[in-house]
């Protein structure tokens, strides 16, 4: 009926588009020499876009066929001109000779029907995965393989899938609900794949997970943004110089390449994971070289018209989806509110039209290539989690076009050259609640300032602060799309461009960061006390703050709360725990970023609702994380049955890694295809049946596991590491 329907919708459209010509060009008519009515010119108009269709799909392979040895430019142009024979014909068929056209209008009508015709059948096709599926199974079919190529695999390939910002709990419920709200992957779950969580690091933000999954490490990443007092610099995870730098420390701290060192391919991340394949990769974005520069991943897609049909479909709709929706928040006064007006409609259509679109077709191709490993970062929920929170129903759509995206994926295995095992993960989650200054009408440097005795008009007013606006990840993906250069590389050109003595203030989520640029090295405790002696009472006397991290001389690292302490060193807690409410494992989290050598002077937590699981953003965004609290620390990890767990919880982002790491280089009987793909396999590489087969033993020669040079940060399993 879908097929009918289109045929149906390009005819009509032809039909039209014949009879707007035919009133606007003077050698073309439609119509008896007496005139006819509106009714007759629209069935005459309806015959010859018929007849112009039936011509074309029947005559013209014959003709392309009998013209094959010409040459391929005096084709080119016959085309046209074989065209408007065609529509002179079907013109004649129309009754009482109504049709009338000179040839060389006829060249003319034939070439803007055949257009009008091609992109309305295109358009029809945007959400038509059946028919984009039956396409790539056409671009498969070109890469026979033909006498004295090397023999296809037969271990199994595995394609991490990373749905950013999609929470452990957030994953369950939409695949629990009636109806779920991905239903593909919703039919995974308890049979051929397992739903487990896992805790992020104190810093709960993509930068650090996926440095530590994809390298081995994220030492010394405290935060999404953070200010480095040697070189003044601020270090931005997504800006492209910064991700470079972090990539580098991340290969001299571990000595290997990464993740996907052996052919693997990286689509959409901020590192490439050691993979020699990698497009929209934020750590190579500034490089030139012509098949590793983050935009080559966009003129590939785009230089199939089908593709920029159906993105730019899909670009429209999305941005109209955002207008309606954000409309419909300010009707129904939903809190808290976030700003949502100039460009970020069309940032926000980027991120989950254009970079999904692209990464998804990434995958694909490297699926038919037959690559060993793939790993992939789908951002559309975070970035609208952010806007409308990550219960909402905003967010929920977005869970199931997601859902839609990895069935497409998934259905495309069937064509690849070897089995393929699919991963899906989250890098972190997201908390819900206020903004710190929604809620307090006041924001963090603000406070800051009040505290080192700095009020003055320009804080007051906001000139420069910890509050940014909405859109920042996607606003840094589509400029280093568009080869904008970066912003704010250095301290001055961002957030703090005061005298040296005062403050700078940074964001990360619900995570704070406080450095004095004047003090060289970590601030201390006791030289804070003495230089602001308000300042720690200020911030821990705030209902909005949660905890502070301070380093001091006497007691080493220590956590102060608005009612008690505790000394991270000796697990001393003088009056009420301060990390209590964020769970068990927080005190571990928080010790081992303290070890960090750019960990901030202050670093402060804002505070959580432990009944709601509820935080205060320092940024404007109604979903956070990069701190603790709530749902923002666990993430999920959704695995085929064959692929197994170590035994206790998975802590932090490193310990991925070294269970991916583990995966890849076992070879299991198994491909490890979800349901629908693997009945749909060719027999030679249908999965087996029964139970999950044992791990066999790691195959020669696959590179070691990316390990840290000393243990800080190098844990895998811990029964009370982490944070909460």
């Amino acid at each position: 009926m879908r097929t009918v329907g289109r045929v149906l919708a390009v005819w009509v459209v032809a039909s039209a588009t014949l009879a707007v010509l035919a009133a606007v060009l003077p050698d073309f008519r439609l119509e008896s020499p007496g005139g006819d009515s509106p009714t007759q010119i629209a069935v005459t108009a309806g015959l010859g876009a018929g007849a112009f269709g039936v011509l074309s799909a029947l005559v013209w392979p014959l003709l392309v066929r009998a013209l094959l040895l010409v040459p391929a430019l005096v084709l080119g142009a016959l085309v046209f001109f074989l065209n408007g024979s065609l529509l002179l014909v079907a013109l004649s068929l129309t009754p009482h000779g109504r049709g009338e056209v000179t040839p060389a209008t006829a060249v003319v009508i034939a070439a803007v029907m055949s257009a009008a015709s091609s992109t309305t059948s295109t358009a029809l096709a945007v959400r038509d995965d059946a028919a984009y599926g039956r396409r790539l199974a056409r671009l498969a079919g070109r890469g026979r393989r033909h006498a004295g190529d090397p023999p296809l695999p037969t271990t199994p390939g595995t394609v991490f899938l990373q749905l950013d910002g999609v929470g452990h709990d957030v994953l369950r419920d939409a695949l629990t609900s009636t109806p779920p709200a991905m239903p593909t992957v919703a039919s995974w779950l308890g049979g051929t794949h397992r739903l487990a969580p896992w805790r992020t690091d104190w810093s709960s933000q993509t930068g650090a997970s996926q440095l530590a999954i994809l390298h081995g490490s994220n030492h010394d990443v405290p935060a999404f943004r953070w200010y480095e007092k040697e070189t003044g610099q601020v270090m931005v995870c997504n800006r492209p110089s910064s991700a470079a730098e972090l990539e580098r420390r991340a290969v001299r701290r571990t000595g290997c390449g990464g993740l996907l060192a052996d052919d693997g391919a990286s689509r959409g991340n901020l590192f490439t994971g050691g993979a020699e394949q990698s497009a929209l990769v934020m750590s190579v974005a500034a490089q030139r070289a012509k098949f590793t520069r983050s935009r080559s991943g966009y003129f590939a897609y785009f230089s199939d018209p089908a593709n920029a049909v159906r993105t730019a479909w899909s670009f429209a709709a999305e941005v109209g989806r955002e207008i309606g929706e954000s409309t419909a928040a300010r009707l129904r006064r939903d809190r808290p509110r976030i700003k949502r007006g100039g460009l970020y409609p069309l940032l926000r259509a980027f991120a989950t039209v254009v970079e999904r679109d692209v990464a998804v077709a990434a995958v694909i191709g490297d699926m038919l290539a037959g690559r060993t490993a793939v790993y992939a970062d789908l951002v559309a929920y975070d970035e609208v989690a952010h806007h409308s929170g990550p219960r909402s129903r905003d967010a929920r759509k977005v869970l199931a076009r997601l859902d839609r995206s990895v069935r497409l994926i998934a259905d495309s295995s069937r064509y690849a050259p070897r089995p393929y095992r699919i991963v899906l993960l989250s890098d972190h989650g997201q908390s819900a609640g206020e903004t710190f200054e929604g809620a307090y009408g006041t924001g963090l440097r603000a406070l800051v300032r009040t505290g080192c005795g700095l009020v003055d008009s320009a804080a007051a007013g906001g000139r420069r602060g910890a509050r940014r606006g909405g859109g920042a990840e996607a606003r840094t993906a589509a400029r280093t799309a568009l080869r904008r250069p970066e912003r704010g590389r250095r301290a001055e050109e961002a957030e703090c461009d005061g005298p040296p003595s005062e403050p700078v203030v940074l964001a990360s989520g619900n995570l704070g960061l406080v450095a004095f640029p004047d003090i060289a090295g970590r601030a201390t405790l006791e030289e804070l006390e003495r230089r602001c002696p308000d300042l720690l009472p200020t911030l821990t006397g705030h209902p909005g703050i949660g905890f502070v991290l301070v380093r001091s001389a006497a007691r080493g690292p220590v956590v102060l709360g608005r009612d008690g302490s505790h000394e991270l060193a000796t697990g001393r807690v003088t009056g009420t725990d301060p990390l209590a409410p964020f769970g068990p494992g927080a005190a571990a989290a928080v010790l081992r970023a303290d070890a960090f050598p750019h960990t901030a002077d202050l670093m402060v937590n804002s505070a959580c609702d432990q009944r709601k699981g509820t935080v205060h953003a320092f940024e404007e965004q109604a979903g956070s994380h990069g701190g603790l609290g709530g749902p923002q620390t666990h993430p999920f990890l959704l695995h085929p049955v064959e692929l197994p767990l170590p035994a206790g919880p998975l802590v932090g982002a490193e310990a991925l890694h070294h269970l991916f790491h583990d995966w890849l280089a076992a070879a299991p009987d198994a491909p490890g295809l979800p349901a629908q793909a693997a009945q749909a396999a060719p027999p030679a590489r249908s999965p087996g049946t029964g139970g999950a087969p044992p791990v066999p033993a790691p195959v020669p020669g696959q590179a070691a596991a990316c390990r840290p040079a000393d243990p800080v940060g190098g844990r895998m399993i811990e029964a009370n590491g982490g944070n909460g």
